[in-house]
């Protein structure tokens, strides 16, 4: 049975595929933008409450497809996201565009944009940097990649979720790149901040008395990404302003202190631990971006 003979036929302008808290916030921002949406989930009472809000519910996968020339997946990966689209023939994606919206690694959405490509299925690879309030919000930001004409004839439509939609590259790959290295930035700082927050408590003040003083560490951070990318970029590592045995004895206070108090020092001791292996390298007098190449192995 091919796609075209499905009895459920929609002129949606968007289909949503996977209805999870991510995928049923991408739905509503879609309504909420003025789009006719279809949706559909494994589980159909999800799929039901929207139809409450206003959405067409499919009965099944081939009729969400079927209705509308944009399909955005929301699946917990790229894997189960290709074996779902594998149910139908190549064929089914005919004059579609299916947008890829999952976590993965960067080979990993590399993987899916050959999968696509060997089915002539047009693909784009996206990666969703916001939690599902800030989904439709001037706020909201998703990152794409892969084959630009096909972003930029469907800006206007993905801007609905995410206004602040950016194409990254041509290489598939790029947008979840990008994803895991902001991420990592994101968590770092969260778990820093933590573990401060339970050395200062430990110690009478409470995390709230802390935040101001987090935030003045937080203030010098971007003009010191800026410093460290020139650093990396050129491949020198200058101590002028600093030096990694002016650091490493902070570092050691660190590592102390949270001994002191009986915390898990493992953060602390991975930091001073970079350190020290730059400076076992003969590097005393280089500046902390020195440790880039310690990362690197």
């Amino acid at each position: 049975m091919t796609i075209d003979s499905r009895p459920h036929v929609s002129t949606a302008t968007v289909s949503v595929i996977g209805l999870g808290p991510m995928g049923t916030a991408l739905a509503r921002a879609f309504l909420a933008g003025g789009l006719e949406t279809m949706v559909w989930n494994r589980t159909r009472s999800r799929a039901e409450a929207l139809g409450t809000a206003g959405a067409d519910v499919a009965p099944d996968l081939a009729s969400a497809i079927n209705a509308a020339g944009l399909v955005v997946t929301c699946l917990r990966d790229h894997r189960s996201t290709r074996q779902l689209l594998e149910s139908l023939p190549p064929e089914a994606y005919a004059d579609r565009l299916v947008v890829v919206l999952a976590s993965s690694t960067p080979a990993e959405a590399r993987e899916t944009q050959a999968w696509a490509d060997a089915r002539g299925i047009r693909l784009l690879v996206g990666a969703i940097m916001v939690p599902t309030p800030v989904i439709g919000t001037p706020q909201a930001l998703i990152l794409y990649a892969g084959r630009d004409d096909l972003f930029s004839s469907h800006r206007a439509v993905l801007e609905i979720i995410a206004p602040r939609s950016e194409f990254v590259g041509g290489d598939p790959g790029l947008a979840a790149l990008l994803d895991t290295a902001m991420l990592e930035i994101f968590f770092a700082g969260m778990t820093a901040f933590l573990h401060a927050a339970a050395m200062v408590t430990g110690q009478g003040l409470s995390a709230s008395d802390f935040v101001p003083w987090a935030k003045e560490m937080l203030a010098i951070l971007p003009d010191t990404f800026e410093g460290l990318a020139d650093d990396v970029d050129a491949g020198t590592y200058p101590g002028t302003e600093d030096n990694l045995a002016m650091e490493h004895a902070a570092l050691a206070h660190m590592v102390g202190t949270s001994r002191e108090l009986g915390l898990d020092s493992r953060l602390p001791e991975l930091m001073h631990d970079l350190a020290l292996k730059a400076m076992d390298r003969g590097h005393h007098e280089d500046g902390w971006s020195r440790v880039v190449e310690v990362l690197r192995g």
